[in-house]
């Protein structure tokens, strides 16, 4: 728990959270944007959402919305037939089962399509400020792994045991942190170690910087 808070500490004073990666207007929007995210940059999902979001804000825009119009939109984000697939359904479960709100609970959450615990803690964390819930996605895997936070690759067991030792009320924004470091500092191919705050607190630097 001690070297984590030095982890965010160090963290928090780099970087200043400001507003979500995706852009948004309403809650179902939000959804959709996540959904689309899988596989695709979240600057890719802004630019097509752009355009959609004029069209669509609640889920029953989504299913006046035919399937191919949806996929003409989403095209560029990839594998958008299922994604097309699933926004749709969404927005039907939506509709049937809670009333077209989204609901505020993990386990409802999960029975939405194209719905993983990665996109259901990110709904969690915006829409319902919940500090607690922490998505992790493949900048928050390699980072926890390289900082030795970690020894699984399975986004599942990574969220476990990142609660373990992550304060309550910080867990949100320490995956919203390792994300924007993963992007600056700590990339996949090519982190810069000699640069980053975190550098002599990491296990991975000194064997990064020798293979330069």
């Amino acid at each position: 728990m001690e070297s984590t808070d030095k982890i965010i500490n160090l963290l928090e004073k780099e970087y200043k959270i400001d507003k979500p990666f995706l852009n948004f207007k309403t809650d179902f929007q939000l959804l959709i944007a996540v959904i689309l995210s899988a596989q695709c940059t979240d600057a890719r999902v802004n630019l097509v959402t752009k355009e959609l979001f004029k069209k669509v804000k609640h889920p029953k825009d989504i299913i006046n919305l035919s399937q191919k119009q949806l996929e003409k939109y989403i095209y560029s984000t990839g594998f958008y037939k299922n994604k097309a697939k699933n926004i749709k359904t969404t927005a039907e479960i939506l509709k049937t089962n809670f009333k077209g709100k989204i609901p505020s609970k993990m386990e409802e959450l999960l029975t939405l399509r194209g719905v993983s615990r990665k996109t259901a803690n990110v709904v969690l964390g915006y829409l319902f400020n919940k500090e607690d819930s922490l998505p992790v996605d493949t900048h928050v895997i390699r980072l926890s792994n390289r900082l030795n936070l970690t020894e699984s690759k399975n986004p599942v067991i990574i969220e476990r045991d990142l609660i373990k030792i992550t304060p309550k009320d910080k867990r949100f924004n320490f995956s919203t942190l390792l994300i924007m470091h993963g992007r600056k500092i700590c990339t996949a191919r090519k982190p810069n170690c000699k640069n980053c705050m975190l550098n002599k607190l990491c296990p991975s630097a000194f064997s990064f910087e020798k293979s330069l």
